[in-house]
């Protein structure tokens, strides 16, 4: 990992796992976060970064863990995310920031995490959102878009929802979806 912006050059594809809103005004608290660093030139993962996040009141939020496994026992010890700001700082400012949806949630829940501890996020050089290229140029070859489905359509493994797990596939959907249409193009 560079310090300098100029030699930030790789990828940073990262996902947030978080609480679900349980009555109005509410917002969403981050419980996990992902991310792994990716060559541009080889599609390679560099490096990778993965922690549980205990939310500010844990027992105020809904947690999904049928879906993920992830329990309130298990944050009870885990790093706030004011513990890991710098962290998350260092590894997404400057870089590309990819994922799947992130323009529309990820994103947001990073801006809103450091506003919430008063420190400046983390700004993209470039921002590579798979979810809406994928829907552009895709087209309806596998259905709803969604990562499961797309992962299912590629007879990838299943969505785990899980920061690190949903990173690394979100990676291996990119390159079968440029695999597919780089023959779309070569073929038809």
């Amino acid at each position: 990992m560079g310090s300098s912006s100029e030699d930030r050059f790789e990828i940073a594809f990262f996902d947030v796992e978080t609480t679900k809103p349980t009555r109005p005004g509410q917002g969403r608290a981050i419980f996990e976060f992902g991310a792994i660093l990716v060559c541009p030139r080889t599609a390679v993962e560099l490096y990778s970064y993965s922690t549980l996040v205990k939310p500010t009141d844990i027992f105020l939020h809904s947690f999904v863990s049928c879906v993920n496994g992830i329990t309130r026992d298990a944050l009870a010890s885990a790093p706030t995310f004011l513990d890991i700001a710098d962290s998350v700082y260092n590894l997404l400012h400057r870089r590309v920031w990819a994922g799947h949806n992130i323009e529309r949630f990820d994103s947001a829940r990073i801006r809103e995490a450091f506003a919430e501890i008063d420190k400046p996020a983390p700004e993209p050089k470039a921002t590579f959102d798979s979810l809406p290229l994928l829907e552009e140029r895709f087209g309806n070859r596998a259905g709803d878009m969604k990562l499961a489905t797309l992962a299912n359509y590629f007879e990838l493994e299943q969505q785990r929802h899980r920061s690190l797990d949903d990173v690394r596939l979100n990676l291996e959907v990119v390159k079968n979806c440029a695999t597919v249409l780089f023959w779309v193009i070569l073929l038809f």
